[in-house]
């Protein structure tokens, strides 16, 4: 056993290994980690009662939000590190269900053999390699954890105990992802097989029959505990998703059906041909033709009716099969959530129930020796074609780029995979590739409001301001609360000048959230530029109360603080500016400045006021007179005034070749200082 627990975390490691080099994708693993603010600071306390009592992107898994902070704890911003661990997940949870099953079976090679298929199928590439389903490998930890414990608790006399610590695992999937709903049947269908629990001789113990098998009550009885956390944990997914969900004058109700129907057995067509695999798969627009519809319900029955036939002969089948479809059926799309027709990560548990019948069929149907040998082989080829496969599917996971093109070679009018593809082209500097995708995107779907609003974003950055106020003021036609989109407008607005309509927008956009940290910036900007500092410096508070590691708005209070006279404070927030990003030339020069010619004697330090000054004009070539004129000033305070004198000199020659007068006046006054032999100092 030992050695198949090897072998297992071998090949998910050949698999999968190659992640610990991908990046964050821009596909919810901003929301998930590196743009999540009670994420990125690590486990807190705080942080641990937020993922508790808060909703966020329209789930409740505290434990999962947990995992996230843990890994931030541990690697920070990293993504190696993150991938590292859903990767050791995945393979707990492979070598959790090969004991499993050897234990509730007695069968090694065919248990080996569903958690080998199960590890490194091309399909369980989408819950391993993106970060942001680790609510799929955690949750089938605990998956797993359950039936070993159920298995436990089932071969023994009743014990409190033992039950306890199957309602504790329960309850801690779920708080991974609520998905496991369907657990307790399952555990009912392993009381069927391998448990053999369904055998209860006496009537007078059975609740009601099934194809002749009587159920003894104590098996129904005991669910029903587990069906109450099940109840809870449906109440939370459906407050957590009440926005998320389609409504039905969006997607009808006969669409669903159809897509469902042909969601089931296109996973099964994708487990034994898996090719053509993509991130999102979108719901066809005119829903789905009806002859695939009565070609895949044809199919569902007819295997259906094969393993009812069969359920006592081979009661795996069934046990498989129904495993299968109940699993699926919370995420099948009779609830529509998001706008995907059906997702890989899907069947990362449903699919074992196919795995587990499949196995032990073959392995029946070639009982002899000859036969075990072709079943020896014939596994050897299927877990190689399988390895590579999955290969080659988790490289295209190595960033944005890779993914998203991979997808629009996949799918067609797939107006998501286009705009994050425009998105990730957008923050490499391929803006008018960019714009292209988007635009393709807006003609497959015109009302995408996200994707007008990275399309206002690429042409402001190419300069086409009217045409980037027309995409955000559309966005927001679509989406009125979209306070994304009511930001970038502000910003577009205050380019061009009209700083009070800028203004509004920005206010609508805290009106929107209060804790959009960008928004007070942009605000305290907007503030700023018509002279109202008073006003400005409370917006530049929040925002950096909001994410300290905000560095702009650092910069821009400290610069607000000092306009305020409050140089003090100032000067703490120019260092923190400095520790975010140490070669901020910006920063440098402001703080040298404030330390050569605060007012504050106590606050002063030319020695330290020459060093920052001399690195920001190495960082700025020698070349402006601003810089180069605050140099001159440390040079003063520090008693180094022949140095001051020509420093001030070669500030002034530069402020006049700019035809800057007025920086040109200040430089000679102070100049008349440094050549008394004087510092210059702010009154």
């Amino acid at each position: 056993m030992a050695g198949v627990c090897v072998f297992l975390a071998t090949i998910i490691w050949v698999v999968f290994g190659q992640a610990l080099h991908h990046g964050f994708v821009n596909f919810d693993d901003d929301k998930y980690v590196y743009g999540n603010a009670e994420v990125v600071r690590g486990l807190t306390a705080a942080g641990v009662v937020w993922a508790f009592t808060s909703v966020y992107a329209f789930n409740w898994h505290p434990l999962t939000w947990i995992s996230h902070m843990l890994d931030c704890q541990f690697y920070g911003l990293h993504p190696g590190g993150h991938h590292f661990t859903s990767i050791l997940l995945h393979t707990v949870v492979a070598i959790l269900l090969f004991l499993v099953l050897r234990g509730m079976t007695g069968f090694l090679w065919r248990s080996a053999f569903v958690a080998a298929v199960f590890a490194i199928h091309p399909l369980r590439v989408e819950s391993v390699a993106w970060v942001a389903e680790r609510k799929d490998v955690l949750s089938g930890v605990f998956f797993m954890l359950t039936i070993g414990a159920y298995a436990g608790y089932a071969r023994k006399p009743w014990s409190p105990m033992r039950y306890g610590v199957v309602m504790l695992l329960f309850a801690l999937g779920l708080m991974s992802k609520p998905m496991l709903v369907t657990l307790p049947f399952v555990l009912l269908l392993l009381d069927y097989w391998p448990l053999n629990r369904l055998q209860g001789d006496d009537a007078a113990q059975s609740v009601f029959r099934l194809g002749g098998m009587q159920i003894p009550r104590r098996v129904i009885l005991e669910k029903l505990p587990l069906l109450g956390l099940v109840a809870a944990s449906c109440a939370a997914t459906i407050f957590a998703q009440s926005e998320a969900i389609r409504p039905l004058d969006q997607i009808s109700l006969s669409a669903r059906l159809g897509n469902a129907v042909i969601s089931y057995a296109a996973y099964l067509e994708q487990m034994f041909w898996p090719t053509g695999l993509s991130v999102l798969y979108p719901f066809p627009a005119n829903g789905a033709p009806a002859g695939e519809v009565i070609l895949a319900s044809m199919l569902l029955l007819s295997v259906s009716t094969g393993v009812f036939l069969l359920r006592k002969s081979r009661p795996y089948l069934l046990v498989g099969w129904l495993w299968y479809l109940v699993m699926l059926a919370p995420v099948i799309g009779i609830l529509q959530v998001g706008t995907q027709a059906r997702a890989d990560r899907y069947t990362y548990l449903p699919q074992i129930g196919l795995y587990l019948m499949l196995a032990w069929l073959a392995a029946d149907l070639c009982a002899g020796r000859r036969g075990r040998v072709v079943l020896v082989g014939c596994a050897a080829g299927i877990l190689a074609a399988l390895a590579f496969c999955a290969r080659a599917q988790t490289a295209y996971w190595q960033n944005s780029e890779t993914l998203w093109t991979r997808a629009l070679a996949c799918t067609s009018d797939n107006s998501i995979a286009e705009c994050n593809l425009g998105y990730a082209l957008f923050q490499r500097g391929k803006v008018d590739e960019a714009i292209d995708h988007y635009q393709t995107a807006l003609r497959i779907n015109p009302n995408d409001d996200f994707t007008c609003n990275n399309l206002g974003l690429a042409l402001f950055q190419k300069g086409e301001v009217t045409n980037a106020v027309a995409q955000y003021q559309k966005a927001l036609e679509i989406n009125p609360v979209y306070m994304e989109a009511q930001n970038n407008l502000g910003n577009a607005l205050c380019s061009e000048g009209k700083v009070d309509e800028a203004i509004a927008h920005y206010q609508k956009a805290l009106q929107i959230n209060s804790e959009f940290a960008e928004a007070h910036y942009n605000l305290g900007n907007a503030l700023s530029q018509k002279g109202d500092v008073e006003d400005a410096v409370p917006h530049y508070e929040k925002a950096v109360q909001i994410n300290p590691d905000f560095l702009e708005a650092q910069f821009n209070l400290g610069s607000a603080l000092l306009q305020k006279g409050n140089a003090e404070e100032a000067i703490t927030h120019f260092r923190e500016a400095l520790r975010l990003r140490p070669d901020y030339a910006e920063a440098q020069n402001s703080l040298a400045w404030v330390l050569a010619i605060c007012p504050d004697a106590s606050l002063r330090n030319g020695r330290q006021a020459v060093e920052l000054a001399q690195r920001a004009n190495l960082l700025t070539g020698n070349g402006n007179p601003v810089f180069l004129g605050t140099l001159a000033a440390a040079y003063a305070e520090a008693g180094r005034f022949p140095e001051a004198v020509q420093t001030g000199q070669r500030a002034l020659q530069l402020a006049e070749a700019q035809s800057n007068s007025a920086l040109a006046g200040e430089l000679r006054e102070q100049m008349k200082l440094y050549q008394a032999g004087r510092p210059y100092h702010l009154n």
